[in-house]
């Protein structure tokens, strides 16, 4: 398997009035293409800033990234799905493509098939406020996937959504991502999230973050996030990780 990406000793540190604070620290990981990676760790201890790290939305304090392919793609999908109320679906799924400078006929094209593929065909025209949070979350997706990423980042994407929304939410975005045979990693306080949709598990410590453990996952080979918890051996690996956390309440 190809690797997409290095990370190695990858730190970062905070200057603030009251000193320097370190949240990562030596945070060494190989990503391969096509794996879904999810991240898991305490509240603050820098899982978010990993990311923002990857796609230059912040610097690094030290460290090597190196990425195996020449201007490599990254598509984020954040929290919320920061679409546009006054774009319908149709424009908001192009926005990535006009600000890149890259919407053409066939570009367009690809939209609309996504578009089509997952099942928001009929709703090309209407506004954010007349969808359900799962069909936001699906056209922000397809508005990413628009942009062709090489490597696709989520950040706690469904942890705004209802419980049973973010189950079938997960399921959609599982089986595009899978389909469309992105490299993924995925922030989430969620270990059931985590372990029903990665392929590799990364468990953080609290500040300054290291990684405790790293866990692939091997569940049977389920179409969906849903029947993947249903497996015999996710209880195992969900006490193991809760662990690893050590999260005292």
């Amino acid at each position: 398997m190809k690797t997409l990406l290095d990370i190695k000793n990858l730190r970062k540190k905070y200057h603030t009035d009251n000193g320097e604070i370190e949240a990562i620290k030596n945070f060494t990981f190989s990503l391969n293409e096509g794996t879904f990676v999810a991240i898991v760790g305490p509240s603050g201890c820098g899982k978010s800033t990993i990311l923002s790290i990857l796609c230059n939305i912040e610097n690094k304090s030290n460290g090597e990234l190196t990425f195996c392919k020449e201007n490599i793609q990254f598509g984020y999908m954040l929290q919320q799905d920061t679409l546009f109320p006054w774009l319908n679906v149709l424009d908001n799924s192009l926005l990535g493509l006009k600000i890149n400078g890259n919407l053409n006929k066939e570009t367009k094209r690809k939209v609309m098939e996504l578009i089509k593929t997952y099942g928001l065909s009929d709703f090309v025209n209407y506004y954010p406020a007349a969808l359900s949070g799962g069909m936001r979350q699906r056209v922000a997706l397809i508005r990413t996937l628009a942009i062709n990423p090489d490597i696709l980042l989520l950040d706690e994407a469904f942890s705004s959504l209802d419980y049973q929304t973010r189950l079938e939410v997960s399921n959609d975005v599982y089986k595009i991502i899978k389909r469309e045979k992105k490299t993924t990693i995925m922030v989430t306080h969620d270990i059931s999230e985590a372990i029903s949709m990665a392929d590799i598990v990364i468990v953080l410590s609290n500040r300054p973050s290291v990684i405790k453990n790293i866990y692939k996952i091997e569940l049977n080979q389920y179409d969906n996030p849903i029947d993947r918890r249903t497996d015999e051996k996710f209880n195992s690996y969900y006490k193991t990780i809760w662990k690893d956390l050590d999260i005292h309440v």
